[in-house]
């Protein structure tokens, strides 16, 4: 681990801590040697981090510090851009615009060590732009599984049949071949993923899920870990 990056993560332990932590602690939890704490925490306490305690007795922060806003390590960094990078190749028109946002505004905002891990674009997402759908608007989907609110879709499986949904939305998965919407189909009485390619149509209902998407989640989730996914 880089040495700006155990000082911010020792930051972060001792935020985090509810009692005194001592440096092996740390030493342990950061893959490291109690010297090497040992000198992070004096580096720290010279940049005037309010770190208080003593070697065998263990270590506070002071209450009252705060680290500033938007602040990562460059590993964090990385994974940002990274996620970034794939939001951009996803069919989802307005999250890829979203994601071009983003990176600007942490470019803005954080040191310029950082700032030049994402505008240094080293790392790449490739393969094909997924095109948008037609028949569907990926807003409303995320929009309908924020406010909990039922979709009605008319759907062609597999078998080329058609049939008209009425869903209750939980999730959307993006493959690199295809889009899916994962949600409870109240025509088959449980949980279903419907590929967004063969939608052919998507209507809000007005129809709400209140207080039920979190206990459809954690069942969908349960249903992969078990192989009894649909």
């Amino acid at each position: 681990m880089r040495k700006a990056s155990r000082l911010f993560e020792i930051i972060q332990i001792l935020r985090l801590a509810a009692h005194p932590i001592t440096a092996q602690q740390m030493a342990e939890r950061l893959e490291v040697s109690e010297r090497s704490i040992y000198r992070d925490i004096a580096a720290l306490q010279a940049m005037r981090v309010p770190i208080e305690g003593e070697r065998g007795i263990g270590y506070i922060l002071r209450p009252g510090f705060h680290l500033p806003p938007l602040m990562f390590t460059p590993e964090e960094t990385e994974a940002i851009v990274l996620g970034m990078a794939l939001t951009k190749r996803t069919a989802d028109r307005e999250l890829r615009e979203a994601s071009a946002r983003v990176l600007d505004k942490i470019a803005a905002a954080v040191p310029g060590p950082l700032r030049d891990a994402i505008v240094s674009r080293s790392l790449y997402a490739w393969g094909r732009v997924a095109e948008p759908p037609e028949a569907i608007d990926f807003s409303m989907i995320r929009r309908a599984i924020r406010d909990e609110e039922k979709l009605e879709i008319d759907y062609v499986n597999e078998q080329r049949d058609q049939t008209t949904r009425r869903i209750r939305p939980i999730a959307v998965i993006h493959y690199a071949e295809a889009e899916v919407v994962v949600g409870w189909c109240e025509l088959r009485d449980g949980i279903r993923n419907f590929r967004v390619d063969r939608v052919i149509a998507c209507r809000a209902t007005g129809d709400h899920f209140r207080r039920e998407g979190d206990r459809l989640r954690k069942l969908w989730v349960a249903g992969w870990e078990t192989g009894k996914a649909v």
